[in-house]
């Protein structure tokens, strides 16, 4: 438990020093925001602080800082630390600077930003990226609400061949296409804050039924996990009593039989809860709205710090029921685990309404996806929306592409497995390219001294991510010992071609 209590310690005394350090950066001022100066009615639209805050808390949470922290823990102990510290560093320095440079910039989403970042090569590579990433979200966040509704709430098997199956996806795709057409204030400022107060009660209440059920949580100095941390697979068996078969659920199953490697494949694992590409896309909007840059700090910085105190609540969860024994570490048992906590931790009435916010988490973060991509595709073919005709002209072929997604993912046997697995490793990509432009803004705006700050999370993440998709079967397969040096390799390049291509920019616009 002093594990977990010096995590989050880390995370918000962190994250109260670290977000003045952002803040002093970046110097938001009293200019009008785009809200005013480009309102429409529809996107940009100003809306009060707290509204706002609460919106990108919903539309940044899915089930990425539950499930992957779920997931995660089986590492041990060493994610209680690893959580806040790359959250803090990373994640909400990330989605700060994302944010407040859309908001700066007009309000723009994030494909222009990278365009007038970059060049046309990388701006047409992350406009793709950023489709297919926003097509994943969109049939993960249908994929998991609909399946923990359909086995913990209604008590069905969620199974392909059960017809509450397909009505609960229905359910969520036509609140989906509502959210995604109409007016942000008309259907989500109005929404939320109720799924706020239920995803608070969620948090909240596992947090306190950690403490008041005394979870055992290993600490990270505890023998048996320092000795068996390079050999997890081992350590399962020991620990969390699988017997040692290192069937472990969702996206790290086919690391466990050969042993652990902590790096890269944690850092792709836990993505949310640490760092998420997805979440550029989704500060974006939230610039549209926004009534004053002073209200920054709060609304990106502070609501990612939330997530990363969600994803130490539910790794913290998870490793007290694991020892416990009331959740077996088999395939698949990731969305089971979240019942299991919540209804040991909360009661059956209780836990059920925690898991209504387990449940809202992907949903308010779904329906965003969707609607960034309708944005972003709008703006960059010109797409007019002022009508909500004109909407829905745009959002109906995104919808039939997730559809599909979804119908694969459910006839295919491993379809989610994989499903999962690109869209974690390709949200942790995504954001190699938001730490690209918030550095050659740096070098643009005359704060150079400062581009560590990005730099640091973008060297780690680029060895993470080619390292990952170097190895795994569904990147290119090779050997570790291979993978760790194309890593290396390509964190190498990453960091030249940055500083290069950025100090060309800052002198080009010295010379004019």
């Amino acid at each position: 438990m002093v594990t977990f209590i010096i995590g989050l310690v880390i995370l918000f005394v962190g994250a109260a020093l670290y977000s003045k350090l952002c803040e002093h950066v970046f110097g938001p001022d009293d200019r009008q925001t785009p809200a005013y100066y480009k309102g429409d009615g529809v996107d940009y639209v100003p809306m009060r602080g707290w509204k706002n805050s609460l919106i990108n808390l919903l539309n940044i949470a899915g089930t990425g800082p539950i499930l992957g922290p779920i997931q995660g823990i089986l590492f041990g102990p060493i994610a209680f630390i690893t959580i806040p510290i790359g959250n803090v560093l990373g994640g909400a320095m990330h989605d700060y600077f994302c944010g407040m440079i859309c908001l700066r910039d007009g309000g723009n989403q994030m494909p222009d930003t990278i365009k007038k970042y970059s060049n046309k090569g990388i701006f047409t590579v992350y406009n793709i990226f950023l489709s297919v990433l926003l097509l994943l979200v969109g049939a993960v966040f249908v994929y998991t609400p609909g399946d923990i509704a359909a086995t913990q709430v209604f008590g069905r098997s969620g199974a392909i061949d059960d017809w509450a199956t397909w009505v609960i996806y229905g359910v969520i795709f036509l609140y989906y296409l509502i959210a995604t057409v109409f007016p942000i204030d008309a259907i989500i400022g109005r929404i939320y804050p109720i799924f706020g107060a239920i995803l608070l009660f969620s948090a909240v209440g596992v947090f306190i039924g950690i403490f008041v059920h005394q979870y055992p949580l290993i600490e990270v100095w505890d023998t048996p996990w320092v000795s068996d941390f390079f050999n997890y697979s081992d350590y399962f068996g020991t620990v969390f009593g699988d017997g040692g078969t290192g069937q472990v659920a969702g996206s790290i199953a086919e690391y466990t039989a050969v042993g652990g490697h902590f790096l890269p494949v944690f850092f792709v694992t836990v993505a949310c809860g640490i760092l998420s590409g997805f979440h550029s896309t989704q500060t974006a909007i939230i610039s549209r709205t926004m009534k004053s840059e002073r209200q920054g700090s709060m609304t990106f910085y502070w609501m990612m710090i939330i997530e990363g105190f969600i994803a130490m609540v539910w790794a913290g969860g998870a490793m007290g029921v694991y020892n416990l024994g009331l959740q077996p570490v088999v395939a698949g048992s990731a969305t089971a685990a979240v019942g299991v906590v919540c209804k040991d931790i909360l009661g059956s009435v209780g836990g059920t309404i925690a898991i209504l916010g387990v449940i809202v988490l992907p949903i308010t973060s779904g329906d965003t996806a969707l609607r960034s991509l309708r944005m972003s595709l709008a703006d960059t073919f010109h797409i007019p929306q002022k009508t909500n005709g004109k909407r829905l002209m745009l959002a109906v072929p995104v919808f039939i592409l997730v559809a599909a997604i979804i119908v694969w993912s459910k006839t295919n046997p491993d379809g989610f497995n994989i499903l999962w697995r690109y869209f974690a490793w390709s949200n942790q990509t995504l954001a190699l390219f938001a730490f690209l432009a918030i550095t050659v803004w740096m070098f643009e705006n005359g704060k150079a001294k400062w581009v560590w700050i990005p730099m640091i999370p973008g060297t780690f993440y680029s060895f993470i991510c080619s390292s990952f998709i170097a190895n795994a079967t569904i990147g290119f397969h090779l050997p570790w010992n291979i993978a760790y040096i194309v890593g290396v390799v390509f964190m190498v390049c990453y960091d030249a071609a940055l500083i290069i291509y950025g100090k060309k920019r800052a002198a080009r616009l010295l010379a004019k």
